[in-house]
């Protein structure tokens, strides 16, 4: 990468990026209990409940000036307008994915993401890959090509979900504005629509969130489990490198596809082995490379050249 860019070693970055694919790979648990709420009533709710609580944080951490200096950039606004439609499409597509049953091909979507990623890197950032990482990027996309030629008719899904959120990612990457303070302004731009569709959905077929005590707690546990890891994402995406983050990704729709496996029940096919392979055998890859490149390093620091 280079050297004036994000580190690859940086610790909160990576701790973030972790944290917030482990809870996105386990997100399918959640989209069971509320799996009776239609899709797009679902993204509304998800969305009413996380602007307070990102607006508590925000009051928590003192960014109001931040949220209010952002607010007024009418460049910043706009750039968030688009990042916040981007984020809503993508919810809307996963969460139908998964209430329908289409489990491997919301994960699917995930292993073509950081393949999007190193693409929007690398042309756009001016990120660079090492020979051995350019490598794992091979491996990965001949395991992506065996899983899409056996879904076809379901690709649609996945490269909805890749586009979607590569392109937030970039977006919430270049724009200058905190994590909390962009997230809280994209819920803000997202308001009115959420409200006009759980309304709708209200007049029309019963909202969901009156059915029962159960089901309300459910839908409102929805805002937290959308701004933790969306909170954790933009701090990731600051702090390193685009390509990096994509590689970390996998993490989460490997989550996916055991759970598909055994909670879903879903059967998994030879191709789907295959990728597996491909994948993790990618992961391996990046990740010894990145440790070699880290040791050495470290060790030009202990022993400067002379």
């Amino acid at each position: 990468m280079d050297a004036g860019g994000p580190s690859q070693h940086d610790r909160k970055g990576l701790a973030a990026a972790f944290g917030a694919y482990i809870i996105w790979g386990f997100l399918p648990l959640y989209l069971i209990l509320v799996q009776t709420v239609p899709a797009f009533e679902f993204v509304g709710w998800r969305i009413i409940w996380t602007l307070p609580l990102c607006l508590l944080i925000a009051l928590f951490r003192k960014q109001g000036g931040e949220l209010r200096a952002a607010l007024g950039n009418r460049r910043t606004v706009g750039w968030l307008a688009l990042s916040a439609s981007l984020i809503a499409v993508n919810w809307v597509v996963y969460v139908w994915a998964i209430q329908t049953g289409e489990v491997y091909a919301a994960s699917l979507g995930y292993y073509i993401n950081p393949l999007v990623n190193v693409l929007l890197g690398t042309a756009l950032l001016g990120e660079r890959l090492t020979r051995p990482q350019w490598l794992a990027v091979g491996i990965a996309a001949v395991g992506v090509s065996l899983l899409a030629a056996g879904a076809v008719t379901t690709l649609w899904i996945s490269l909805t979900l890749a586009l979607t959120f590569g392109t937030y990612g970039l977006i919430r990457k270049r724009v200058v504005v905190g994590s909390v303070p962009g997230l809280t302004i994209e819920s803000l731009l997202l308001l009115l629509p959420s409200i006009g569709v759980v309304w709708y959905y209200a007049q029309t077929q019963g909202s969901s969130y009156a059915v029962s005590t159960e089901l309300s707690l459910s839908i409102m546990l929805g805002g937290v489990l959308t701004a933790v890891p969306l909170l954790m994402f933009a701090i990731a995406a600051r702090k390193l490198p685009y390509s990096m983050l994509g590689f970390i990704q996998f993490l989460a729709p490997s989550i996916v596809f055991i759970l598909g496996l055994t909670v879903f029940d879903k059967p998994l096919h030879p191709a789907e082995i295959a990728c597996f392979a491909c994948i993790w055998l990618a992961a391996a890859i990046f990740v010894w490379d990145l440790v070699a490149r880290s040791r050495k390093q470290a060790a030009r620091q202990v022993f400067p050249p002379r």
